[in-house]
């Protein structure tokens, strides 16, 4: 008669292994077995631990798939490191290489002047000068960009019948040639004919036209708007993806509690879209922060030096005046101003993915 097995029972053929590792203590061997055997007779350890495992060292893999894996990866990266260091590593280590130099900019001949070019850029008022105007249309330009693309953005997400028509036409300015845009903000300017002043002598705003890219302070207010109208479509891009992903129940918890739609936008909207406004406005003020294109063209940095950025104070010294030393140092001096803006950025994100 054929009886079953007790449910308690081990398997003959778990028996025979445990059998074999019973035997491994007496032979020279040291394989898995043998470390599997010897953690599983470690001593109690005494004090308050209830059990100490002895765990040998990972030993490092050498495999020759794992090294071809390896081999892979340098290679996959290696593209990436040598585009790196032609636009950003070569560029840097060139600027802090002229910066010690007293350069002739057409022939690039020159003596060694040590750091006399970073004492000039301390002491003289040319870089600080630069650097306040710098900060003024940054903070100017990247404030009117939140406040109008923060608007329009919460406007387009509302369900109004042109709203596909008008996420389309918003990304009008952004992907408009800063050339042709200059133009025709140049035309809206002009003191003459211009219909930004045809419009406001028509209103009663101003009684005689101005020259709004000519005189002071009127050029950095023109500078600002432009520079806010060519640039808001990013927020309100980046905005409008966010409000989208807000869930609908927690507007739908505020009315319930009586919220008006301000009451709403600060205690439900505002806090949701804390994380991508800070990417933002970190994003825009490196970019605003370096802007060259469009000022130059605007302005060229005048009147005088009214609206010459740091970006502007680099060129006028290297090309202008045909001193690239002192460009040099000027340039690198803007590179650690810059690098604060990219430190908080690289924190935020950080910050962001944990």
């Amino acid at each position: 008669m054929k009886t079953s097995m007790p449910c308690w029972a081990k398997p003959p053929s778990a028996s025979k292994r445990l059998w074999r590792a019973d035997l491994l203590p007496n032979l020279p061997y040291s394989g898995p077995a043998a470390r599997i055997h010897s953690r599983r007779r470690a001593p109690l350890s005494s004090g308050n631990d209830m059990t100490a495992i002895a765990t040998d060292p990972p030993r490092a893999s050498n495999s020759p798939l794992e090294r071809s894996y390896a081999r892979l990866g340098v290679l996959l990266i290696a593209p990436t490191i040598l585009v790196f260091s032609i636009v950003i590593v070569y560029p840097l280590l060139a600027a802090i290489y002229l910066s010690v130099f007293s350069i002739y900019t057409p022939t690039l001949e020159g003596e060694f002047v040590g750091a006399d070019n970073y004492v000039k850029l301390l002491t003289g008022k040319a870089f600080w000068n630069s650097l306040g105007v710098t900060l003024v249309w940054t903070v100017g330009t990247l404030s009117l960009q939140i406040v109008a693309g923060v608007g329009l953005a919460l406007l387009l997400h509302q369900n109004i019948w042109f709203r596909a028509l008008a996420r389309s036409l918003v990304l009008f300015p952004y992907f408009l040639s800063t050339v042709v845009a200059v133009l025709v903000w140049k035309w809206l300017f002009n003191d003459l004919y211009g219909a930004l002043n045809h419009g406001l002598m028509q209103l009663g705003i101003i009684d005689m036209p101005l020259d709004w890219l000519g005189s002071m302070p009127n050029a950095m207010i023109g500078v600002i708007l432009v520079g806010a109208w060519k640039y808001f479509p990013f927020v309100v891009i980046a905005v409008l993806a966010r409000l989208q992903t807000i869930p609908e129940n927690l507007y739908e918890a505020a009315r319930i509690d009586g919220a008006g739609p301000i009451a709403r936008f600060w205690d439900v909207t505002l806090p949701q879209l804390r994380s991508v406004l800070t990417v933002i406005i970190l994003l825009r003020a490196i970019w605003d922060f370096k802007e060259f294109d469009l000022l130059y063209l605007l302005t060229g940095g005048g009147p005088v030096t009214s609206t010459q950025t740091l970006s502007l104070l680099v060129y006028q010294e290297a090309f202008g005046l045909n001193r690239m030393g002192q460009a040099a140092a000027y340039s690198v001096g803007m590179m650690l101003v810059m690098l604060v803006f990219m430190i908080l950025y690289i924190r935020q994100t950080k910050e962001k993915r944990a």
